[in-house]
């Protein structure tokens, strides 16, 4: 779809607009903000629904829970991304004006605007993206500000996707915990729900999300626009709006309860879900085929939801299987996680796809776009049996680069190469380097995984909620070791230059 964007202009704005933003005390807003959303879940733990409804209410009529929506919508990584009014907001000023701009009153949402983006690499198939404006997506995160503390209270203590504080590595970490003892369970159900943001009942959405009525039914019927002709949206939640998780989240709140209900203890059944990715081990075959998968499938279709029948599948532990971008695997009784052989070929064809086609390419350019990608992939899978994937795919990646140095220079011999592309350090002798001529010639180094430190992930207490003030100072305790791992990481030589914690590479993993 074409389309021209335009910067965000609203009328009536005062002339200070841009110093005020300026002047946010961001730590205030989100101080008073949290203390809402805690006094909503306060009141949702009491069985005092009205109230929290009440308090619902004052947190969306709050200016600083406006502001901080705004930030929000504004500063992650589809900013700069337009609706169908081909609409973005950048500027202080503009910013502050949609702040403003946020009001129930009246309110309706705009259609969506539709993309397709290749779902997998080599593939044909393609993935439905429907994007609302800035200002849709602005209301979306104000109200979901409110939603989520009722969220957090009603979710699975074992779902890790889309929520607060929570990770893959969390996910994973619980799968080695049910699987890696010699009495574990051995059989696992690998579930997959079938286009789960596309088929969400939207009846069943209306009844039981709490949160206001008309708002959810604006965005749930906003219906999309693709090639220029409105289409209706008759169900499913649309990827690519912000609540959009966290309703799906919610859908799916209970299957964990659900499952353990029709089973026994001896049966060793443990659920461990990520959005609409989920696995449920058992002691046997029989329990998974007999006992879970039809209580799943029942839990499913109330939602209007269903699991695929080509992914959904019963595995044997020794056999393995695919997690998250992990393969979890027991080797003569002992439990390996790894890199999934699959994640490792998509790496590799992404990085060689880019090195082939920047022949022309500065160097410290081609540095700039390659090592936050390496370091990104590489810090993703930091927490598990990685090291020797590390070196494997440091080779990979160096053989790419010789050879894209040698197409580059073909009339040139390893000597003239070393000099203009390669520097020594120490033991180290061929080391893919180029100086930045913006920073004095400091030397920019391609990041190597094999010297990141394979460091075990702490995994948060599955009860754990961070708007429930009793776990306040464990939260306060997760922050402060994680910037100390953080701070230690940036002394380790090669990982200091441009460190950077690329704590969206999840998402860009998954999709």
């Amino acid at each position: 779809m074409q389309m021209t964007v335009k910067i965000l202009t609203l009328t009536g704005a005062s002339s200070s607009d841009t110093h005020s933003w300026q002047a946010i005390d961001w730590q205030a807003v989100e101080a008073s903000v949290c203390r809402l959303q805690m006094r909503i879940a306060k009141a949702v733990q009491a069985g005092r629904h009205h109230k929290a409804k009440a308090l619902q209410w004052l947190l969306t009529h709050s200016f600083h829970a406006k502001l901080l929506a705004v930030k929000r919508v504004t500063q992650n990584r589809g900013a700069k991304t337009a609706g169908v009014d081909g609409k973005i907001c950048r500027t202080p000023k503009q910013k502050m004006q949609l702040t403003r701009s946020l009001q129930r009153r009246d309110y309706v949402a705009q259609p969506l605007r539709r993309i397709c983006i290749p779902k997998k690499r080599n593939t044909t198939e393609r993935r439905p993206l429907s994007i609302p404006t800035i200002g849709d997506r602005a209301m979306q995160a104000l109200y979901l500000l409110a939603l989520e503390p009722i969220a957090e209270i009603n979710a699975d203590p074992n779902s890790y996707g889309f929520k607060p504080q929570r990770c893959t590595a969390d996910a994973i970490e619980q799968c080695f915990r049910v699987l890696s003892h010699k009495t574990s369970a051995q059989y696992i159900l690998e579930g997959d729900i079938r286009q789960c943001f596309d088929r969400l009942d939207h009846v069943w959405l209306k009844a039981h999300i709490p949160r206001d009525k008309r708002i959810l039914e604006q965005w749930l019927s906003a219906g999309y626009m693709e090639k220029h002709l409105l289409y209706p949206t008759k169900a499913g939640a649309p990827q690519g709006g912000v609540a959009s998780p966290t309703l799906s989240v919610m859908a799916l709140s209970g299957l964990e309860r659900t499952v353990k209900s029709v089973v026994k203890q001896r049966d060793k059944v443990h659920v461990v879900a990520y959005a609409d990715d989920f696995i449920v081990t058992a002691a046997s075959k029989e329990v998974l085929e007999q006992k879970v998968k039809p209580a799943i499938e029942a839990f499913l279709k109330v939602r209007g939801l269903e699991l695929s029948e080509t992914k959904t599948k019963i595995t044997h532990i020794n056999q393995g299987f695919d997690f998250l971008g992990y393969q979890i695997r027991k080797y003569h009784g002992k439990l390996l996680i790894k890199p999934s052989k699959e994640s490792i070929k998509t790496f590799l064809w992404d990085i060689r796809r880019i090195i082939k086609t920047s022949r022309a390419m500065e160097t410290t350019r081609l540095l700039a776009i390659l090592n936050p990608k390496i370091r990104g992939w590489a810090y993703y899978y930091r927490h598990v049996v990685a090291k020797g994937v590390f070196t494997y795919v440091d080779d990979c990646i160096y053989r790419a680069l010789a050879n894209w140095v040698k197409r580059r220079h073909p009339n040139k011999n390893a000597t003239w190469w070393r000099k203009h592309y390669f520097r020594k350090q120490g033991a180290r002798q061929w080391i893919f380097s180029a100086k930045d001529p913006v920073k004095d010639g400091q030397w920019i180094d391609l990041f190597k995984m094999r010297l990141l430190p394979i460091k075990r992930h702490i995994k948060i207490i599955a009860q754990a909620i961070p708007y429930d003030v009793a776990w306040k100072d464990y939260f306060k305790q997760r922050a402060q070791r994680k910037r100390h791992l953080n701070s230690k990481l940036q002394e380790i030589p090669n990982l200091s230059k441009g460190y950077k914690v690329l704590n969206n590479f999840t998402n860009v993993q998954l999709g």
